[in-house]
């Protein structure tokens, strides 16, 4: 029999793992520090003495077992029959006893009714006016004294303190303290120079300040979503017996180009690394692995530093943390970061040291860095476990996965495939055919096809699910990652997400939701006024870059508009005045005219009418595939240190009319010049519902059979995209150059 590992010892023994560790230490066994560390069979055996049950006493023949007296069934069933009637007399008394004293109590006349009123009025009105109060006789002035105190509406003291909910009005301020609204206006245009109308929202300040000088205190209390509470909770159930095991899910962290993706990449022998940009990983994504009967779920979010609320919203959902860290670079601040992130989760690390086949690969300098961040090898004493990985050479792969399995088990995961399904959203955007789609994992309960899904601000019926291999399931259980259709907007990145039974209430507190929002927003919105345009200057000439920011999916959006926000100095403000999801289009580039701003779109593509019109009207439309070149080029464009530019030249559109399939050849597109023109030497970029799928050269340019150099607008042509296939009728072919300005400084 060889050595065991406390972790199964304690599985056999049916208790937790620390509880079995510190029985170790207690016998002396002071190297057993973590439950994959291992026992001998003597020293395990001398353990399981330890928990092993006493011999239970039965009682002897010399002591009997003390028994109730026998008594009749007809004793016992009087008995209770007894203590029944005792109970019912006592109650009957207890109700006299409160009851009676109310039937003698005499309440004084009571309200009044219409008959005693018209026979308390006296008959001669005339004669009651001319005759004196002090004549009326004393019972006549009792009882009207009591009918005029019994009509009199009792005295409302004043309110001293008040609640309210933002966003707060005049009107509201007016009802709740009992003042005009035209005394309100008054005194905010006097007493504090803020112009209002009835329906204007005030700051929360400014409010608490009227209530100080009207002497009553106003609390301002933000309203509690408790429609998820009071919709879900009686929904899910925690019956023990329902609980199956569920798939753990592990979440890559690390710095950029540290190796995450390859390591994913390995793992599921696929090649994702190699479609994206700079081999850096744009979105968060979610894949499910079977590895020895068992399933696990990877995250893999972005290494850059402005993707920092994405990697926190993967630790936060996440079971297990693979901390990536490349041998040859060590510890850098991205790393930290992901580990503070991971620390904060509260979730167990794993540390994969990677690229150890590289020349300058040193492990052990990984370890010391590490441990100055309290990360601690279990070699050296701690409680983390180290892998030496590559991903090259797959070394260490089988063994990163034993121990990710075995932190599985020590965790003993449940989930409840009965329940309604909830989870989160990791990304979504437009999808051309299925529109709005999000990529979520569920988290608990069971997904189907026709589930009403409330989301954040949107809600949905589920018309399709696919899985991360893109097959279409009918169901998906817990801790599944899958791509549902179709919601009623796009939700943000992050949102929680529950199974409802009412179509109608999820609307409801969808559009309540927005609302919100909408009346948040502007009542953070203060508009400049001649009145306070003087304190303004006064404080200082504020100048602004204003940006509308375009994006391919939501997850960038968010990420890119944090960054550019981030660029803001005390000198110069970086303004985000809209964005949103898609293509560029001639509202973006309207807006952009009317408020001087710069029009800045993340791997997307402008529409043709909307380049035409920015170019009549000297809108600067900016567009970049990877986000630090946009970070970059902002923030040297607002130090005054803009390099020499390569720019991109749109030469021509062509719209995809025909595919044909040519064995030899692939697919080849007919096409349709609209605009511009296309040449045989130029790039292109190949659109898809303004969404930017593939960018790369032409392998061919035809009319009919003859090659040619170039074809302009209003002819029809034949193309082959160089080693790409994937191409649809309705397809957008954009053509362009790069072409070499100069930059210059504005007089």
């Amino acid at each position: 029999m060889g050595n065991i590992r406390i972790s199964l010892l304690a599985k056999e023994l049916g208790i937790k793992s620390n509880l079995l560790i510190d029985k170790c230490h207690e016998k002396g066994l002071s190297h057993i520090t973590h439950h994959a560390n291992t026992l001998i069979p003597e020293q395990a055996e001398m353990i399981r003495q330890l928990f092993k049950p006493l011999p239970s006493v039965a009682p002897t023949k010399d002591e009997p077992k003390v028994k109730e007296p026998l008594v009749p069934r007809e004793v016992k069933q009087k008995e209770v029959e007894q203590k029944k009637e005792d109970k019912t007399a006592a109650q009957t008394s207890s109700s006299v006893r409160v009851v009676q004293p109310a039937k003698i109590v005499r309440i004084p006349k009571g309200p009044p009714q219409p008959q005693r009123m018209v026979k308390v009025a006296p008959t001669k009105t005339f004669w009651k006016k001319k005759r004196p109060p002090s004549f009326m006789p004393t019972k006549r002035k009792e009882q009207e004294a009591e009918t005029v105190d019994l009509q009199k509406p009792a005295v409302k003291e004043k309110e001293t303190k008040i609640v309210m909910e933002p966003p707060i009005t005049v009107k509201d301020l007016s009802s709740k303290l009992g003042i005009r609204a035209n005394e309100i206006i008054t005194k905010l245009l006097l007493g504090h120079n803020v112009r209002s109308t009835i329906n204007q929202i005030l700051a929360e300040d400014i409010v608490q300040l009227l209530g100080i000088e009207y002497g009553v205190e106003i609390e301002i209390k933000k309203k509690e979503m408790v429609e998820e509470r009071d919709f879900i909770a009686e929904q899910i159930s925690t019956k023990a017996e329902d609980m199956v095991y569920r798939a753990p899910i592990v979440t890559f962290l690390g710095h950029v180009d540290h190796g995450k993706t390859s390591l994913l990449d390995s793992i599921r022998q696929t090649n994702v690394a190699a479609g994206e940009v700079g081999g850096i990983t744009q979105h968060i994504g979610a894949y499910k692995v079977e590895m020895n009967g068992k399933h696990v779920v990877f995250l893999d979010t972005p290494g850059h530093e402005a993707f920092t609320a994405m990697r926190a919203r993967g630790a936060n959902i996440t079971d297990v943390v693979v901390l990536v860290v490349a041998a040859d670079d060590g510890v850098m601040p991205q790393t930290e970061e992901a580990l503070n992130h991971a620390k904060a989760a509260n979730v167990p690390i794993v540390v994969a040291v990677n690229k150890i086949d590289k020349p300058g690969a040193n492990p052990l300098r990984v370890k010391q860095q590490l441990a100055n961040l309290e990360l601690i090898s279990e070699e050296w004493g701690g409680k983390t476990q180290f892998v030496e990985t590559s991903a090259t050479t797959k070394k260490g792969i089988n063994v990163l996965l034993e121990r990710l399995l075995l932190e599985s088990e020590i965790l003993e995961l449940k989930a409840n495939p009965r329940n309604p399904a909830r989870g989160v959203v990791l990304e979504a955007h437009l999808s051309e055919g299925r529109g709005v789609v999000a990529n979520v994992l569920i988290q608990d309960g069971t997904l189907h096809q026709g589930d009403i899904i409330l989301c954040g601000k949107t809600f949905g019926r589920v018309r399709l699910i696919t899985t991360d291999r893109g097959i279409e399931v009918q169901e998906a259980g817990p801790t599944t990652p899958v791509a549902v259709s179709d919601f009623s907007a796009v939700p943000e990145a992050g949102d929680k997400f529950y199974v409802v039974g009412d179509i109608q209430k999820a609307r409801e507190i969808a559009q309540e939701r927005q609302k919100k929002d909408r009346e948040n927003a502007l009542a953070k919105y203060q508009h400049v006024t001649l009145d306070s345009l003087y304190s303004k200057i006064a404080e200082g000439k504020v100048k602004e870059i204003k940006v509308i920011l375009k994006a391919d999916y939501k997850g960038s959006v968010e990420v890119l508009k944090k960054a550019l926000e981030e660029l803001s100095t005390p000198e110069i403000k970086v303004k985000i005045l809209h964005c949103g999801v898609g293509g560029i289009t001639e509202s973006d580039v309207l807006l952009a005219d009317a408020s001087d701003a710069i029009v800045i779109g993340f791997y997307v593509t402008t529409e043709d009418k909307a380049r035409i019109l920015a170019e009549d009207k000297g809108v600067d439309v900016r567009l970049y595939k990877i986000i630090y070149d946009a970070t970059n080029e902002i923030k040297a464009a607002m130090e005054g240190m803009l390099e020499p530019e390569s720019k991109e030249v749109v030469l021509g559109q062509v719209e995809i009319r025909q595919v044909y399939n040519i064995s030899k050849f692939g697919n080849v597109a007919g096409c349709y010049v609209k605009t511009g023109k296309i040449t045989r030497n130029s790039s292109v970029r190949l659109i898809r519902d303004a969404i930017i799928i593939y960018d790369g050269k032409l392998e061919s340019l035809k009319i009919v059979k003859d090659d040619v150099k170039e074809v302009r607008a209003g002819f029809e042509c034949g193309l082959k995209i160089a080693n790409y296939n994937d191409i649809k009728v309705g397809d957008i072919v954009e053509a362009y150059e790069v072409q070499k300005f100069a930059r210059s400084l504005p007089v």
